[in-house]
């Protein structure tokens, strides 16, 4: 038997709807509930459906190409102000929710099954039938089994052709038994899997005291959002009972039978596909301890119980904090189960968690996926603002409603108070910041809230625009940004440093790379040196000598993180090119450039000898995992943006080099005024790829735009041909 996808896919019935930022999509069950509320060009653009737009006038110059853009992206401003967009690309967001969903029996809507089934076989890997960690990544143990169960709760069959072949690819990755820890946790969960397989999460841990140099407030803000929850789970041991369809599936993820597998000795297998991290031997000897010295014999009932209550709290102080939003779509889930095994399934939280994971659900053309967080509102709306005026478009009368919307948002997003038990929580400061997606998720981010302040300051000096984040709201902001310098010059992304980068050894996690603890990031750094730079010219007075203080000591920090061959590794996209674009943009904040700088002329350099025949500069996801540059087999026309933007900040004096790239940008420029999607261009831990679609609008009209301020607004010959 071969199984279909179940309901049926029509793109017409579905609507996105944005309420202050948050936002959800919504299936219109009847032709009544379509006709009251039509569809939009936004809703068809983001489901890659036939959008009724003239052909625009050729560009002949930059600038026409840059307003060309603009003409097309501005038409994707929600009312709020700002853009939305696909955020996907790692492949084991879904299989936490659907699993979740199954285990407390959540209601699963028809076409929400159909269109999750449909992107799982859009994404599966044509060859060997599995998945990877995110999109582009090889088939693994993880990606693999996780999404195999998803399908298979979502009603495909078995004997679905598809199938037969995912499950192929797993048994000869050696079947869930060589999954990672995560992937075994959740198999515990679903009743698929012992818990003698998963290596210990004690909620203990957050009863040490805070003078331990591993205490979970140390560790990165991610993780000790997920461990949270995952150490109330294991310790309640929560597996759903046995249903027909997870005996089935016992016997489908692994190569022998399951009653013959001796679980306990499971806990350390692993895909060599999966183990982008080993464990190291500290912590396999720590868990050695766990399972066969502290839980047998020193872990009292008493002790357990205790644990479990403070890490609860701590979890309701999460789901309290954001309005149940959570930090992402990892926690969420995760918090929603928690909250069901401690207050119930018919509870106020977990039905206020039913209803939020759907703000990180995603339709695009492909079905439903999972986005990374609850979006990327104001981390693209401020790059949007920056790049309409950098491009030297923002004093035209014709944008000015789509900015003064943009500022708005902005506006309305600005965190302006603190959360009430900011210390019990053990949380960085945040009135006066940015968060990546929303105001109401509420999480600080040191390069967001630069951004958004960079783009408020630079539109509300432009005269006409309306000043709605007043200069004690910038303070604010300053204030915030103070706070979050490390001793090495340098800026995290959520907080402060907390502890050593040694915490890698204790890394359960084995697929992602540097995730124990913040670290110092060239591109946060950056933002923020920019930040300051921008903010002495507006205000010279406000803590003049502190400003000063911090800038020395970033922008020396921004030298030293540069490596001998002039570049600087990215952690947040891809990867040298990135870094660079960034790193250059805040050395010409201080002023060092071309002209008078040894280490500016050496990242020049650096970024042209990467340059492709075609003009354009393309860089492969494997530089992120290896560190060493990696060249696509294509040039991508985000990545060449960012390349072009680095240069032309940088003052490098040549433009024919500067000049091919954007007659590639040009050249493939859309009809309508957009261009194609390309490879993927973020990254996180190393190791894991995620999407930033509107990148290839926004950073196009800054560097258009730069180019016509810089070298003049010419005719390109040769853009109409083939490159």
């Amino acid at each position: 038997m071969v199984s279909q996808e179940q309901g049926v896919h029509d793109p017409s019935r579905w609507r996105l709807l944005d309420e202050r930022g948050r936002q959800t999509w919504h299936y219109m069950e009847s032709d009544e509930q379509a006709k009251e509320w039509p569809q939009s060009l936004v809703d068809k653009h983001h489901l890659g459906m036939q959008l009724d737009l003239p052909e625009l006038s050729s560009a002949k110059t930059p600038l026409e190409a840059a307003t060309n853009a603009l003409s097309f992206f501005s038409q994707l401003q929600l009312p709020p102000g700002n853009w939305a967009c696909e955020y996907g690309g790692p492949m084991f967001l879904l299989p936490g929710l659907v699993i979740n969903w199954y285990v407390t029996e959540t209601p699963i809507s028809e076409p929400i099954r159909t269109e999750i089934q449909r992107y799982l076989f859009a994404r599966q890997n044509p060859q060997d039938g599995g998945w990877g960690l995110h999109i582009e990544g090889e088939s693994t143990a993880y990606g693999t089994s996780m999404n195999y169960i998803v399908l298979r709760i979502l009603g495909v069959d078995a004997d679905d052709s598809r199938l037969i072949k995912a499950r192929g690819k797993l048994h000869q990755l050696g079947g869930a038994t060589n999954g990672p820890h995560w992937a075994k946790f959740w198999l515990a969960v679903l009743g698929v899997m012992e818990w003698d397989a998963v290596n210990p999460i004690p909620p203990e841990l957050w009863l040490l005291p805070d003078w331990v140099p591993f205490a979970p407030w140390r560790w990165w803000i991610h993780m000790r959002q997920v461990f949270l929850p995952m150490s109330y789970i294991w310790s309640k041991k929560f597996s759903y009972p046995l249903t027909e369809l997870t005996k089935q599936l016992r016997d489908e993820l692994y190569t022998q039978p399951y009653s013959s597998i001796a679980f306990t000795s499971c806990r350390n297998n692993i895909a060599s596909t999966d183990n982008y991290h080993p464990k190291s031997g500290i912590l396999s000897s720590i868990n050695w301890a766990l399972v066969n010295i502290w839980n047998p014999y020193l872990r009292t009932n008493s002790l357990a119980k205790s644990a479990e209550d403070w890490v609860f709290q701590l979890i309701r102080w999460e789901d309290e904090n954001t309005d149940y939003a959570n930090l992402g779509p990892v926690n969420g889930p995760l918090n929603f189960l928690a909250c069901y095994l401690e207050d119930g399934p018919e509870s106020y939280s977990v039905k206020r968690h039913n209803e939020r994971l759907h703000d990180f659900l995603w339709m695009s053309k492909e079905g439903m996926l999972m986005n990374g967080t609850n979006g990327v509102q104001t981390w693209d709306t401020s790059f949007l603002i920056q790049a309409v005026v950098e491009a030297g478009l923002a004093s035209d009368p014709k944008w000015r409603t789509t900015l003064v919307k943009a500022l708005e948002f902005l506006d309305d997003q600005q965190i302006k108070d603190e959360i009430p038990n900011k210390d019990q929580c053990y949380r960085h400061r945040r009135k006066g910041a940015w968060a990546f997606s929303t105001r109401e998720q509420g999480y600080t981010v040191s390069d967001c809230t630069s951004e958004a302040m960079k783009a408020v300051i630079l539109l509300q000096r432009i005269p006409g625009f309306p000043k709605l984040v007043s200069d004690d709201r910038i303070k604010d902001a300053i204030d915030t940004l103070l706070t979050m310098q490390n001793a090495s010059g340098g800026f995290a992304s959520y907080e402060k440093v907390r502890g050593s980068e040694y915490m890698e050894y204790l890394n359960a996690a084995e697929v992602f790379g540097r995730i124990m603890v913040e670290y110092d990031y060239p591109e946060c750094t950056t933002a923020v040196v920019t930040a300051l730079s921008l903010f002495k010219e507006h205000d010279p007075s406000y803590r003049s000598e502190e400003i000063a203080k911090t800038l020395d000591g970033a922008v020396k920090y921004v030298r030293n993180a540069q490596l001998v061959d002039g570049s600087w590794y990215g952690s947040w996209g891809i990867c040298f090119t990135y870094a660079g674009m960034f790193a250059l943009e805040s050395l010409a904040s201080v002023g060092e450039t071309y002209i008078n700088s040894a280490r500016v002329r050496r990242a020049c350099k650096f970024l042209l000898d990467k340059q492709k025949p075609d003009g354009g500069w393309g860089e492969s996801y494997k530089s992120c995992e290896t560190g060493v540059y990696t060249q696509h087999e294509n040039s991508q026309v985000v990545q060449t943006c960012w390349a072009l933007i680095g240069l032309m900040h940088a003052e490098y004096p040549d433009s024919v080099p500067i000049e091919k790239g954007i007659k590639l940008l040009m050249h493939r420029q859309l009809a309508q005024g957009g261009w194609a999607q390309e490879a993927i261009e973020g990254v996180f831990n190393k190791s894991c790829m995620i999407s930033y679609p509107n990148y290839k609008y926004i950073f196009p009209i800054k560097a258009l735009g730069m180019f016509a301020n810089r070298f003049g607004d010419k005719e390109l010959n040769g853009v109409s041909s083939t490159i």
